[in-house]
């Protein structure tokens, strides 16, 4: 029995060091956490803050791919996310956060604009239009103080530079014990939520890296793991992730499906306000106007509300997207994140409809894991919000006067728009456009001789 104690005690020091892959798998941009939870070794704390997860839904089929940030050394902890099957090890992947990265970067609420063209006949212009892209952008264990039968490793594999191991338990404590047992902290309050995973008769997917072997493999940064399984329960487990976190969390769920749109069914599915003209300035301050205008939104529709900022048909022959906001994404990068339904080149065009939601979570508002379904809607949509840049001539005409009223007409909503969008005092929103009362700007109200000498 000592023998066993050992070899499981090396086994756990392996498992541990996994958290740290799913925590950095999206470097080198910023990485995300996933919906489990980490355990640290001795008194150490390590806090999830955000998620990107890529889902992958064809019928009963999953391709659940999970990136990852957390805080704390990567050298000592390990993840733990309840999955619905035993997983062999053909079903486990080592995905590319790159493909992560592109698609979180495709479909990320956008800001793109307009310049108005000349309002005199002569010459004729078309509006030029100009996209602007936000960077927001398993065997029978024995452990001190349990039992032999509670805990059971159901499978135990590497995959590329990460230690895997699938187990099940009788209770969430005797998850915890083991834990313990093995040199590790248990999140407070974990082990009510593992036992209420249990009872569903779900499994614990355990996983660590390898550092060794991630360095022979030549990478400097930690990759996403990704699980294929079927199942009939459409759903992503997030109440793990709340376990350790500190304060509320943030989830993006980009979801690949055949026939259209993915939404919640046991949260409100909500949709960004979209298509509204804003002010020149937010141009410069993208970043921080819609983390602004989210928490907005959030304040008025309320806590357990899931929000979409993207829903749009792929196209495997050309780009359908308006604007797009980089590079095409690329058939073998989808069917890499696990729509291999998706049309290889040169074979007919295949339905794939990507949907973007996003969440900020915590245990008091979400008790109930994410519940999901497709729907039949394959409307195209997308947070998308407009700056209309004035034509910049001085052409004298009878057309400029009207055009200049309409102008100062605009600049009122979009003024209102930022009040609405952000909480902001419609006042200061005014001066920072630097307008005059009646929303004009420079020489816009003079009259067409005292312009001349100007």
């Amino acid at each position: 029995m000592d023998k066993i104690r050992q070899r499981f005690a090396v086994g756990s020091i392996l498992l541990v060091m996994f958290a740290a892959a799913l925590a950095l798998a999206g470097a080198p941009r910023s990485a995300r956490a996933f919906c489990g939870f980490y355990v640290a070794t001795g008194d150490m704390r390590i806090y999830n803050h955000a998620s990107k997860v890529v889902i992958a839904r064809d019928g009963d089929r999953t391709v659940l791919t999970m990136s990852s940030d957390f805080r704390g050394d990567p050298k000592e902890f390990a993840v733990v996310v309840p999955v619905p099957v035993v997983l062999e090890k053909g079903q486990v992947h080592i995905g590319d956060s790159t493909a992560v990265t592109h698609l979180d970067d495709y479909s990320v609420p956008r800001l793109v604009e307009y310049t108005d063209p000349n309002p005199c006949p002569e010459p004729k212009e078309a509006a030029q239009k100009i996209s602007v892209v936000a960077e927001l952008g398993s065997g029978e264990i024995h452990y001190r103080g349990g039992k032999l039968s509670e805990i059971r490793i159901l499978a135990q594999y590497k995959v590329d530079e990460y230690d895997i191991l699938i187990l099940s338990a009788k209770e969430g404590r005797a998850l915890g014990e083991w834990l313990r047992a093995n040199g590790y902290t248990m999140p407070p309050g974990a082990a009510p939520v593992l036992s209420s995973y249990i009872k569903q008769g779900m499994y614990f997917f355990v996983a660590k890296v390898d550092v060794a072997e991630q360095q022979r493999l030549g990478f400097a940064y930690l990759r996403p793991i990704q699980v294929a399984f079927e199942s009939p329960k459409f759903m992503l487990p997030i109440r793990l992730g709340m376990v350790n976190a500190k304060g509320p969390q943030e989830m993006i769920v980009l979801t690949l499906t055949r026939r259209g749109r993915v939404e919640t069914t046991n949260y409100r599915t909500v949709r960004m306000p979209t298509d509204l003209e804003v002010p020149e300035f937010v141009k410069g301050e993208f970043v921080s106007f819609y983390p602004r205008l989210f928490d907005t939104v959030r304040r008025k529709e309320g806590e357990g509300v899931v929000f979409q900022e993207y829903a749009w048909a792929i196209s495997p022959v050309r780009p359908t997207c308006d604007p797009c906001t980089g590079p095409n994404l690329r058939q073998e990068e989808l069917r890499g994140l696990g729509a291999y339904w998706f049309a290889r080149q040169g074979l007919p065009q295949s339905d794939l409809f990507l949907t973007r939601l996003h969440l900020r979570y915590d245990a008091r508002h979400w008790p109930e894991d994410l519940l999901l379904q497709e729907t039949g809607d394959r409307a195209n949509w997308q947070a998308r919000y407009v700056i209309h840049h004035p034509y910049p001539g001085a052409e004298e005409c009878p057309e400029r006067k009207p055009y200049l009223k309409s102008l100062w007409e605009r600049r009122k909503n979009e003024a209102a728009n930022y009040a609405m969008l952000t909480g902001t005092d419609e006042g200061s929103v005014r001066q920072r456009m630097g307008v005059r009362d009646d929303w004009s700007q420079g020489d816009e109200a003079l009259n067409w001789w005292e312009r001349i000498w100007r």
